[in-house]
């Protein structure tokens, strides 16, 4: 029962020693926020290029290059987060 109550008591401390801090906590986030916005906006500005390059108004490009990134957004997130677990 001892050897039992040393053991938990050791993965207490173990737990709250490997705890992540609050600044550890607001830079994963941070990460993870850029590797989604990153792209969309990238995908935006170059759409938005793209229509510029053709005469007429067209949103074609914006709104097509904006969809990709949010999806290359969605699969930088997955991996990131799948790498860390």
């Amino acid at each position: 029962m001892e050897q039992a109550a040393d053991r938990d008591a050791g993965r207490l401390q173990k737990a709250a020693k490997d705890r992540p801090t609050i600044l550890a906590q607001t830079a994963f986030l941070g990460s993870i926020a850029l590797m989604f916005i990153v792209p969309v906006i990238g995908g935006a500005y170059l759409g938005r290029w793209m229509d510029g390059l053709f005469e007429g108004y067209s949103v074609r490009w914006t709104v097509s290059l904006i969809l990709l990134g949010i999806g290359i957004g969605i699969v930088n997130i997955w991996l990131f987060i799948r790498e860390r677990s």
